[in-house]
């Protein structure tokens, strides 16, 4: 036998010590990892919502507004969205005008606000969206989308978390419709 050939035990003790390692990184990465898994669903996992709604108020010069007034009546007590169906939420003290807010027990809620100044996004060339005869500009946010009522004599926001469905936009627009004549979209030059 030449010299520099290792010895049947030498080999045995380091497929042993290899094997040994191999079980230990396996053994190691699910002990590291455990509990570590991603959320696949935010809003299914997140804790349950307790109380009002906090809405942060913004700038909406016609909030008081009569056809503000009018369309707040006639907005509906649910929305359906993607087979569940979100209910109105109290909206935490003190709350912003003309504005209102539909959820489940947990994840973002849809807000809706009437009375918003004119989008600066809307020019000649917005691409709009005609839903149920209401005209929308879609606006896209981090992780919602705003859709803005461009053709009636107030603005108005409604704010739809990613993932859901059509249904917000559709009975909201519903609403809109029977609250409020249809009037030209008024943009910037």
């Amino acid at each position: 036998m030449a010299d520099d050939q290792l010895s049947p035990t030498a080999v045995r003790i380091a497929v042993a010590l290899v094997a040994l390692l191999a079980v230990g990184v396996v053994v190691a990465g699910l002990v590291l990892t455990s509990g570590d898994e991603p959320v696949t669903n935010p809003s299914t996992t997140a804790a349950p919502r307790t109380g009002p709604v906090a809405v942060v108020g913004v700038d909406a010069p016609d909030a008081r507004s009569a056809d503000c007034a009018s369309l707040m009546k006639a907005l509906p007590n649910t929305l359906p969205d993607s087979g569940k169906t979100l209910h109105r939420l109290a909206i935490a003290k003190p709350a912003p005008p003309a504005a209102a807010v539909w959820g489940g027990d947990r994840g973002e809620p849809v807000v809706l606000r009437c009375g918003l100044p004119r989008p600066d996004e809307l020019t000649p060339t917005s691409a709009l969206r005609d839903i149920s005869g209401v005209q929308w500009l879609p606006i896209e946010g981090a992780g919602a989308t705003t859709w803005v009522v461009v053709d009636r004599a107030v603005y108005v926001a409604l704010t739809v978390p990613a993932g859901s469905g059509t249904g917000p936009l559709q009975d909201v627009s519903a609403a809109v419709g029977g609250a409020l004549p249809a009037r030209p979209v008024r943009v910037r030059g």
